[in-house]
């Protein structure tokens, strides 16, 4: 832990005395992350601009890694954690703990072209979605309930993208079986652009029982109706399988770290049982925008979704499997006015979701058990109105109202038992004023407040009762933060420092039959550092195209407040669950004749595995890199690079079974291995 220490105050040093220089040198070749319009809060401002930490992933910044998987972009931001048990099973935390995510992605609000593809229950498959979906993205960390409804976890803003050549294909073969490739076709003119890709990746795993497969097909067109309006429609279909090898003890993790779970007690392992998931999902959105004048504009869509999803090993004698189908929309309208600007708006979504379990025979369905319907209304109300104060201040003033009501029948019982449980209206605000001290340099204060009722599998978990004791979540952000582009604009610099107060924190349980449940287990207090610098110079008359250097890092000073369990106080204990330090450096060249190379490394702290704070993972350094040969020309492109992945062949655990049960905490990550690609893409006229 105190080998990062210095570079804190290296770091801080440096932002200081760097502050004395900001004359602007121009570079037609390079794009500063200053330069990027930011549309999270509907603020469409540059960075320097936005009072609020928001992470930027651009296409290029994808491109770093093996394309077949988002986590390890994603973790190269500071406060932002992407965790992968095995092929496709993710889990996401933005300034904070997975305790409320056993698997998936939960807490934390992810929109797609602008739509909901976090459904009516809270919960958000991420895994759906193959690389090529995805063309750059944005991440809000803290509460964004002012704008984005119920939440305490952050937002995730994603954005399709069309491709520079209108036909286009790639392929990635790597270790353990890794192969993926992708075809792509699209139309571009002044009035509309279409494409339709279609992906497919597989893998066989580092460990036993965690092979994957996914099929996507994606479609998205944009189309110009008349002079002021915009029609946007996005089309997803994914079928997704992936199994899951389950947790081992510290000493089954040292023997062998490739084998799956194995049979404890009266319970099979997870080989045996053929643990694993299968999600088909189809997901459609359209939106319309229109211009009305230069005041008044309007952005309105509707969504709809529908999932086949099965369990064979929902505990380990149960067999689920359940449909849910999702529906709603998000409309948002804009004022402009001499000083500022206001929005407004309104989303809601319903789900219907039938679900039946049945008895475990070896990964095969058995004799019914239970027949349920869980019914889910929720909507969010929002306004925000931004002023341009005198002095080069400007402040943001925004609020939502928030609802949620859940319904619950079991049918397989005579006479059949309902149940409701109705999450009361709250208005969560924020507050933010930035000052802007020069054209290149600013510093803002806020304060947010969130509101995170409990996910369907939260209310309804593996253990298969509804439970309508669980409230939700509340917490208050305090945040001050200061951005700034220095030496020329080459370096950009962003620091914040947050206290995230949470009460009624959600927590997972486990019963005797390893069956989860959760409850309320008391407060946090979540304080933390985050660091992001970049460095791209200007070069002339240099062989070297591109140079960047970037470092991000992370402090969370994390504990529980006012804990309990089973009688035993686990109040200033550390959160489970999170590393006390994360770094992430990389090194971006490229040469002008198309050679170009990506250098990242990574250092995570240890982890606490269980809430009494008796077990934790061992601290752990990450290096990769990848190299290749990109070059375009006027009617074609090609891409070719290969890889490495945990050069240093650490032994490590990317994602923990947080307070399992016979201490069966680590999930395995893959050792040192390999991977090639080529994308290629033609212009036919």
């Amino acid at each position: 832990m105190t080998k990062v220490f210095p570079l804190i105050g290296c770091v801080l040093f440096s932002l200081n005395a760097l502050c004395q220089n900001e004359s602007p040198v121009a570079n037609d070749t390079t794009e500063f992350l200053s330069e990027i319009v930011v549309e999270a809060f509907q603020y469409n401002r540059t960075v320097v601009e936005v009072p609020a930490a928001v992470g930027i992933i651009l296409q290029k910044d994808l491109n770093r890694f093996s394309n077949t998987s988002l986590l390890p972009v994603l973790n190269t931001l500071p406060g932002v954690r992407m965790e992968e048990r095995s092929p496709g099973s993710y889990r996401l935390a933005i300034r904070g703990s997975s305790l409320r995510s056993p698997f998936g992605v939960r807490n934390v609000k992810v929109y797609w072209n602008s739509l909901p593809f976090t459904d009516a229950g809270g919960n958000t498959y991420l895994n759906l979605f193959d690389f090529s979906a995805i063309h750059n993205m944005e991440v809000i960390k803290g509460p964004g309930s002012s704008l984005y409804g119920a939440g305490t976890g952050g937002a995730l803003l994603l954005n399709s993208g069309y491709e520079s050549n209108p036909i286009t294909a790639s392929l990635v073969v790597g270790s353990y079986g890794t192969f993926r490739y992708t075809t792509s076709a699209q139309s571009r003119s002044d009035e509309s652009n279409i494409r339709l890709n279609y992906a497919h990746q597989e893998s066989d795993g580092y460990r036993e029982q965690s092979a994957m497969v996914r099929d996507m097909l994606q479609a998205n067109a944009d189309f110009r109706v008349g002079d002021r309006g915009f029609l946007t429609a996005s089309v997803l279909y994914s079928d997704l399988f992936y199994e899951t090898p389950g947790g081992l003890t510290e000493q089954q993790f040292d023997d062998d770290p490739t084998q799956a779970r194995p049979p404890g007690g009266p319970n099979p392992g997870a080989a045996e049982q053929h643990a694993s998931i299968y999600n088909r999902t189809f997901y459609s959105g359209i939106s319309y925008s229109h211009e009305w004048n230069e005041k008044w504009s309007n952005q309105t869509g509707v969504y709809g979704a529908l999932t086949q999803f099965e369990n064979p090993t929902l505990r380990p004698l149960d067999y689920e499997r359940r449909t849910e189908l999702n529906f709603g929309a998000r409309t948002n309208t804009t004022f402009t006015f001499a000083k500022g600007r206001l929005n407004f708006g309104a989303e809601f979504q319903h789900e219907f979701s039938p679900i039946k379990t049945y008895e475990s025979n070896q990964g095969q369905s058995g004799a019914l058990q239970n027949d349920d319907e869980l019914s889910l209304f929720t909507y969010i109300v929002f306004g925000q109105i931004e002023f341009d104060l005198p002095s080069d201040f400007f402040l943001t003033v925004g609020a939502s109202l928030n609802e949620l009501d859940v319904k619950f029948k079991r049918l397989s019982i005579t006479p059949p038992v309902s149940a409701n449980t109705d999450f009361d209206a709250i208005i969560s605000p924020r507050v933010a004023l930035l000052k802007k001290l020069s054209n290149h340099i600013s510093a803002y204060a806020s304060y947010s407040q969130g509101y995170s009722p409990p996910t369907i599998q939260e209310l309804y978990a593996s253990n298969e009762e509804f439970n309508q004791d669980l409230d939700a979540e509340r917490g208050v952000n305090y945040e001050l933060g200061a951005k700034g582009d220095f030496i020329g604009n080459t370096l950009h610099a962003e620091v914040s420092l947050y206290d995230f107060r949470l009460d009624e924190s959600i927590v997972v349980r486990h019963d005797e039959e390893e069956a989860e449940y959760f409850v309320n287990g008391g407060g946090t207090d979540q304080a933390g550092l985050e660091v992001l610098i970049q460095w791209t110079p200007v070069l002339k008359n240099s062989v070297v195209d591109n140079f960047k250097w970037w470092v991000s890092y992370s402090m969370n000073r994390y504990v529980f407040d006012d804990y309990q369990k089973d009688s035993i106080n686990y109040s200033n204990n550390d959160l489970t669950g999170v590393s006390p330090n994360l770094l992430s450096t990389g090194v971006d060249l490229s040469l002008g004749f198309g050679l170009y190379a990506n250098v990242t490394f990574s250092f995570t702290d240890e982890i606490p595995l269980n809430d009494a704070n008796t077990a934790y993972a061992d601290a752990y350094s990450l290096l990769g890199a990848r190299a290749g040969y990109r070059k375009l020309w006027k009617k074609f492109f090609l891409d070719t690079f290969f890889g490495i992945d945990n050069a240093l062949d650490e032994q490590y655990s990317l994602g923990h079974e947080l307070n399992a049960i016979g201490g069966r905490y680590f999930n395995p990550a893959p050792d040192r291995n390999y991977y090639f690609g080529i994308k290629a893409g033609v212009t036919l006229k």
